[in-house]
């Protein structure tokens, strides 16, 4: 790939030269759609790239994944300002788009994205800064489904419970399990973190089979952070919380449409 090879020899001159990052690597990313920023400290953009055919799984749509991770932080030692890692043959992103969160509180974001493995199926993953100038480091992860060609569909980061911790939450297996869990990141204080599942519940879903987008997410509507999702039959839009003790709260508050699950994240009903 011509873009791709010359953005790497961009990268790997400019500390000996000093060469100028003449074009934000971010705009020549064969998979633009998945560019997001953050504001704060630390990594403030991310992407995927490296498209790939290896893992043709198809959930989302099409049988390209991306092999790629990138960012733009200030601690990269080139003119880009670009950290990355780059998967093994084993593994691909399988996902529309990083996920740029604060997990511990210091005000650099970590990058959070689910991450697929042929045999093994999927997990989420959290990257962070290396530290070396140059990649980034899986920091902690979630266990793998446990076989192939399963996958597990985002909800997004909050603190569900209240307790000061991050949380995320996500469905495992929208298509056949429609199982929520939620894991919480408790960090170490020196640079890294745990995940540990602290609630799960079935007969919930936000994803079909070839859609190009998560339905629901988080929403936050004064009473502290609730799940939007479908219920298993996708006729029914269900907000679901977690109480601090643990337990898992769902109630039904609208038929399910595209409209209603707009208007129950806007906080305009339920």
């Amino acid at each position: 790939m011509l873009r791709g090879a010359l953005l790497g020899l961009g990268l790997a001159l400019a500390p000996a030269v000093s060469l100028a990052c003449t074009v934000a690597p971010h705009t020549m990313t064969e998979m633009p759609e998945s560019v997001v920023e953050h504001d704060g400290t630390g990594i403030y953009r991310a992407w995927f790239d490296g498209p790939t055919t290896r893992y043709a799984h198809g959930v989302l749509g099409d049988q390209i994944e991306a092999s790629e991770l990138w960012v733009s932080s200030p601690t990269a030692a080139n003119s880009c300002a670009v950290l990355t890692v780059r998967l093994d043959d084993a593994h691909v992103f399988e996902d529309l788009a990083p996920r740029l969160r604060d997990l511990d509180g210091d005000g650099a974001a970590e990058v959070i994205v689910v991450r697929s493995h042929r045999d093994q199926g999927a997990q989420f993953a959290i990257y962070g800064d290396a530290g070396d100038g140059e990649s980034l480091a899986l920091i902690a992860a979630t266990p793998y489904i446990g076989r192939r060609n399963r996958w597990l569909a985002p909800i997004g980061v909050a603190d569900l419970n209240g307790d000061g911790l991050q949380d995320i939450a996500y469905i495992d297996r929208p298509h056949l399990a429609r199982t929520l869990r939620i894991w919480t990141y408790r960090p170490d204080g020196q640079g890294g973190g745990d995940l540990t599942e602290i609630a799960a519940a079935s007969g919930v879903t936000n994803h079909r089979i070839g859609e190009d987008f998560i339905t629901g997410g988080i929403r936050h509507c004064g009473d502290g952070p609730e799940i939007v999702t479908a219920n298993a039959d996708w006729t029914q839009v269900i907000v679901t919380v977690l109480a601090a003790d643990g337990g898992l709260t769902a109630r039904a508050v609208a038929p399910f449409s595209a409209d209603a699950i707009r208007n129950v994240l806007g906080c305009r009903r339920g």
